[in-house]
This record gives C-alpha cells, structure tokens and sequence, in this order.
C-alpha cells in the first residue's frame, strides 16, 4: 500500500499546500476589502477594455512558465496510440462541460435553491462552466508523475488538448453560458482567449524553440525551466488576494456560497475521472496512460478560468468568485484521485 510520503513526493511545497495557501489569500484579500477599500478601489482604476491590467500581468505570469513546459513536436506522435487520446479528448470536450453544467445546474437551480438567489445561481453557473470548459494542461504533469504515468504520452496530451482549447473553448462556452441565460459577446470571448491563451503559448512556443537552437534541450530543461520555480503559484496567489479583496463584500454577506459551490465541482471531478478511467479500462489501455487520461480531464485549467471570468465579468462578479472555488478544491481532490488511481493498478494489463 502507498504511503503518505510516496504520494507527496513530486509536488512541490507550494503545490502540496495550494488549497491552505488558497484560504489564506481569501483571508488577506477578505480583510484589505473590509479594512483597506482603498486599495481595490485604487487597482480598480487600472483597466483597458474591461480587463483590470494588475491581474492580467499576473495571469501571463501565472500561464507562461507553464506554456514553456508543452513540446509540440510531441503531436507528430500520436498516430502511434490514440486510443489514450480518443478517451481524453471525449472526455475533455464532448462530456466535461455539458456533465458540469448539468450537474451545476442540478445544484444551483434546484437542490440550492431556497439557498442562493437566482441572480447568483446564474453567475456561480457561468464559473463553473468557465472550469468545465478548460481541462487541465499544467498540473496534470504533476499527477501523472505521482500515478507514474508515462510522460512522453502525457505530453501528448497536453499539447493536443491545448491545440483544442484554441477551436473549441469559445464556442462551447458561449454555447452553454447561453442556455443557462447568461449572454456574453463574442468578441469579449475571443479576445479573452487571445489574451489568456494564445499570447503566452505563442510565447512559450517561441522560448522553447529558440533556447532549444541555440542552447540545447539540457540547458532548457535543467537551467532555464527551473528558474520560473514557484513563480506561477506566486503570481495564481497574489491574483487571488486582490480578486478576494473585490469578492470581501459578496463572501462576507454569503459564506455559505463558498461550500454549495464546491460541492457540484467535486462531484464533478470525481465523475469525469472515472468515466475517463473506465473507459481506459474498457479499452485495455495500460496504467501509465489510462491513469494521466483520467486526471487531465478530472482537473482543471483554472488560471485560464479565472482569467476569462476576470475579463469577461470583471473582479467583482460572483463568476469570478465561482472559479476561484475551483482552485480552492482542486489539490485535496486531485491527491485523493492520485491515490484511488495508485491502488487500483492491478486493474489494467502490465506493459
């Protein structure tokens, strides 16, 4: 049987913590809100088409060192075993969004609603579409390392799952946010896309490439990557105090909100790595991509969600709220995922 130890090994510090860090910066952020208006007042002036310039920065430092890490010379590849990416990419787009927008509904609408005011039932709907719509694509790496998945194959999926995002993340979002009542332009859609994806793995794309030429694949992996550390939590943390310093009001008039809307997500994450991890059992995939499959479907790309609420609803917006719910769950849940997937090994054929 797995120990503690054996399963925290791999995460880095930050990481292991994330959700304890989580709820300190919703605390800090919380208490300058409440304390301190000033500040939020005075960053709330620093804002070009509605997207607040301070959080933006913090975004592209937030998604950029994780661009760096996707080698999109992996894509050559898949023609060798698609059937590990068939499960994930069904997973990822043609069931994720709809079950989680299903299921939020379900919660919000429905079980939820003597509890949460119909205007907010929509907006914490719309986060959690913004997360069901943008699968993981950075700490999957993480996870599949812990469940000793084969990294070549994760890689592949990462990157395709990142060429998907750039067709199908604005339509399927529109799509559904419509039918929950929620109406969004296309141009605000799109150019948050452009901002918060396309912008850093062009950038990533283009360091990677021309580091690789000039200094070779060891200096990348082994000097330049390493440097960036923990500067992608840091920038996800410090993002969260000042939209928690926004949020103070909303959080402190409805702390109940924070728990109903986890609820809907971890049920969800628990569904989408299952109907991954079963269908990879079905199809007599080995551990070491059946495993991975399951995670990067059940976690998620939540700095590209909390960009996008934060650029399409502003800081203040109870989406935006709704999304960040979404990192303050995902590490627990994702480490109890990694420990089911270590157990249950002997499930799939060996290599």
């Amino acid at each position: 049987m797995e120990t503690e130890k054996e399963t925290g090994s791999g995460i880095g510090f930050f990481e292991r913590y994330l959700t304890l860090w989580v709820a300190l910066c919703m605390i800090a952020g919380v208490a300058i809100g409440k304390f301190l208006p000033g500040i939020p007042a005075f960053l709330g002036r620093f804002e070009y088409a509605n997207v607040s310039i301070p959080i933006a920065v913090l975004i592209w430092l937030m998604i950029y060192p994780m661009m760096l890490k996707v080698d999109f010379q992996s894509v050559k590849d898949v023609g060798k075993n698609p059937k590990g990416l068939f499960v994930t990419w069904v997973a990822n787009w043609l069931v994720k969004p709809f079950t989680m927008f299903g299921i939020a509904y379900l919660f919000f609408f429905v079980f939820f609603k003597p509890l949460i005011p119909e205007t907010l039932a929509r907006d914490y709907l719309a986060g959690a579409v913004l997360l069901g719509a943008a699968p993981c694509t950075a700490m999957v790496f993480v996870w599949s390392h812990l469940t000793h998945g084969n990294p070549a194959y994760t890689v592949v999926q990462v990157a395709t799952n990142d060429l998907i995002i750039l067709i199908a993340f604005t339509p399927i979002v529109k799509f559904l946010l419509g039918i929950g009542g929620v109406s969004i332009p296309w141009n605000t859609l799109i150019l948050s896309v452009i901002l918060f994806v396309v912008i850093p793995l062009s950038g990533g794309v283009l360091t990677r490439r021309t580091l690789i030429k000039n200094k070779g694949e060891t200096y990348f992996n082994e000097s330049f990557i390493p440097k960036f550390g923990n500067i992608t939590i840091i920038g996800l943390l410090l993002t969260l105090v000042i939209i928690f310093s926004f949020q103070g009001q909303v959080i402190l008039e409805n702390p109940l909100h924070i728990l109903l809307i986890a609820i809907p997500l971890i049920l969800q994450t628990f569904l989408i790595f299952f109907i991954s991890y079963f269908a990879s059992k079905a199809l007599h995939l080995p551990h070491d991509i059946a495993a991975p499959a399951g995670m990067i479907g059940a976690s998620n790309f939540f700095e590209l969600a909390v960009a996008v609420a934060i650029a399409l609803f502003g800081t203040q917006s109870p989406v935006a709220l709704a999304t960040i719910v979404g990192v303050l769950v995902e590490v627990p849940v994702m480490l109890t995922l990694v420990k089911i997937a270590n157990r249950t090994k002997n499930w799939f054929p060996a290599r």
